[in-house]
């Protein structure tokens, strides 16, 4: 049978100077399916809560007499109330002692029990106060998913299919491999299937498979037990159990060693886990989305990914197109940032002047969107106003997110693919066609930095970004 068949509804710290109370409670709560934790007043509780902790554990509940010698409730209650705001404490009082289990409530108790003690009651009460603290979880989960999921912007092609697709894609719980180059936005929809999936309330874990050193990353993804190898002080959990319920997102899913590969695999086909140390096996519920900048079926060609595992995450394919080939994306994402930007820094909101949105759109924008947002934020350091001008991004593409060159996408004259000057139909439709050409020539040979641009031809900045509104090279 494994650990999670026989996993009980929670745990219940309780404390009474009476055994025959204790013994009496602690029956009533095991039948119930809880598992129970017994300590004879508040410091023997606090020694106890100490103990476990070490242990990787904690209480769900604690349900505490009023009245004990040493420690008494009111005295447990704010010891534990000092490590948790949030675990739910029940107190227990004598028919004289109302009062004071009412003043316990107001210093944050859920609820009290009056003696005799009532088997019923008793559950009911356990039962309620845990189902608070879970509403109380839930809500907290549902504030961190509405603030940590970011909107899908754009209107290019792309992004259009991309909003269609991701409803449905949503709605199944097959696995999910997410590629595209980096700051494209992976974990942004990443977290937006999550969002729109029937696990929207359950946990979102994700994981940068880069950032954990190979001889770690089979206990960060699967937990450890106490003293399984050096360092190992206590039992911890790892991201499989954690996202149970929910979704766990694998970033640079490539870069994942071959042993953890194989631990993977049989964790996706079997939901089952294994803690390194331990040989029982935990299940597990779980959606899978993993995505990566690198090409995965190269890899598998070169045996540096386990093809078995390519195909059990690649079931729903989703590609980011890179930012230089959806340009009519620039404008909008940028401004979403500035809001962003200005929001985090108390400012009031502003926005991009013209020249500005012509700047962006006149780079290649090698980091994607990721690299465009750190320019908007660096960019308005230097604001004044309420628009961001093209001053202060150039300031920030020439020292500090540099070099950035303009992008060859309907940027640099391409064989074919403009118009011939020499086949227009009049003299002046000549002069603009060939002027666009040689203006988007001369942006490319200095990197899609307009301010160089405009020296090296002799003109002044601003006639050039007139030229390039008129031009459409925005």
């Amino acid at each position: 049978m494994s650990e999670r068949a026989a996993k009980p509804k929670g745990v219940i710290l309780v404390v009474d100077d009476d055994p025959d109370i204790r013994l009496t409670l602690e029956m009533t709560l095991r039948y119930a399916g809880y598992e129970v934790w017994t300590a004879r007043d508040g410091a023997d509780a606090l020694a106890r809560v100490e103990a476990e902790a070490r242990e990787g554990r904690a209480p769900d509940l604690v349900l505490s007499d009023l009245k004990m010698p040493r420690l008494d409730g009111l005295g447990l209650l704010e010891a534990m109330r000092k490590q948790s705001e949030e675990l739910p404490f029940v107190m227990i009082s004598g028919h004289g002692d109302i009062a004071t289990a009412v003043d316990a409530m107001q210093r944050g108790a859920q609820n009290f029990l009056e003696k005799p003690l009532s088997d019923e009651r008793v559950r009911v009460t356990v039962r309620g106060a845990l189902r608070m603290r879970e509403l109380a979880r839930e809500n907290l989960r549902l504030r961190q998913k509405l603030s940590a999921a970011e909107p899908l912007i754009g209107s290019s092609p792309a992004m259009q299919r991309l909003a269609r697709e991701l409803p449905r894609v949503a709605a199944s719980d097959a696995s999910v491999l997410i590629t595209g180059e980096s700051g494209t936005g992976k974990e942004v929809v990443a977290r937006a299937l999550h969002a729109h999936s029937p696990r929207a309330e359950g946990p979102f874990v994700a994981v940068n498979c880069a950032a954990i050193p190979p001889e770690l990353i089979e206990s960060e993804l699967f937990g450890h037990e106490k003293g399984s190898f050096t360092g190992a002080h206590e039992r911890r959990t790892g991201h499989f159990e954690n996202a149970d319920g929910g979704t766990l997102f694998l970033d640079e899913v490539g870069d994942m060693p071959l042993p953890a590969q194989a631990k993977v695999l049989r964790a996706l086909e079997t939901r089952r886990i294994t803690r390194v140390g331990d040989s029982r096996e935990i299940a597990v519920d779980i959606r899978v989305v993993a995505a990566t900048h690198q090409d995965l079926q190269a890899m598998v060609r070169e045996k540096s990914f386990r093809e078995d595992l390519y195909y059990r995450l690649n079931v729903v394919p989703v590609h980011l197109t890179p930012l230089r080939e959806r340009v009519e994306d620039i404008a909008p994402l940028a401004q979403h940032f500035l809001r962003e930007a200005c929001a985090r820094s108390g400012r009031a909101s502003m926005s991009l002047d013209p020249r500005a949105r012509a700047l962006l759109e006149a780079q290649s924008w090698n980091g994607n969107a990721r690299q465009l947002r750190n320019v908007i934020q660096g960019a308005l350091v230097f604001a004044e106003g309420d628009q961001l001008t093209a001053e202060h991004l150039e300031t920030i593409l020439e020292h500090g997110q540099g070099p950035v060159r303009a992008s060859s996408n309907a940027r640099a004259p391409a064989a074919g693919g403009q118009p011939d000057p020499f086949e227009a139909e009049s003299f002046e439709a000549f002069k603009e066609q060939s002027e666009k050409l040689f203006i988007q020539k001369k942006l490319a040979e200095h990197g899609g930095n307009v301010k160089r641009t405009a020296e090296a031809l002799g003109m002044q900045r601003s006639h050039m970004y007139k030229k390039l509104e008129r031009y459409g090279l925005r």
